[in-house]
């Protein structure tokens, strides 16, 4: 089953994630460490975890799985659900993949470093309509490409 993880931290596409899921009938799953309103409707549901550091994550990496979407700007999260198979998203419509972890990892490092000795940062730059644009179209065509991927597998394994 192809379920798509919403990590709801300051997740700003989460209307967007409906909409794709319900135009390909997907069940989401909103994780957050407080109620938050979700729309009425069987294919959405919230999981609601306690308010420890990290919970959310620790939910999220442990229910996704192969062919499950995660949507997180959270790298060491993005990194777990990378190890369970999932395809990890971040909001503004980029891929975290095995090729780029690594490096997503270690910048995260580097600035976390930068910030303890007191250099000063910008921060991201704000969201933006191009962002939601861009995630929208990467959510659509990441469940195009694991349904693809499901169906060439099940004709391979049919075959054999």
């Amino acid at each position: 089953m192809l379920d798509i993880y919403i990590d709801a931290d300051g997740c700003p596409v989460k209307e967007e994630v409906y909409r794709i899921a319900r135009r390909h009938d997907l069940k989401a799953t909103v994780v957050s460490n407080k109620p938050i309103r979700i729309p009425m409707d069987e294919r959405y549901s919230l999981q609601v975890v306690g308010d420890r550091l990290d919970e959310v994550d620790d939910w999220i990496a442990e229910h996704a799985a192969a062919d499950d979407i995660v949507i997180t700007s959270d790298i060491p999260l993005a990194s777990r659900c990378l190890k369970n198979g999932a395809s990890v998203l971040n909001p503004r419509g980029g891929e975290f993949t095995e090729e780029n972890i690594g490096s997503a990892l270690a910048n995260r490092e580097l600035l976390a470093h930068l910030r303890d000795i007191g250099e000063k940062s910008g921060g991201p730059a704000p969201f933006q309509p191009m962002d939601r644009s861009r995630f929208l179209h990467r959510l659509d065509e990441t469940i195009r490409q694991i349904r693809k991927r499901r169906l060439m597998t099940k004709r391979t394994g049919a075959d054999v």
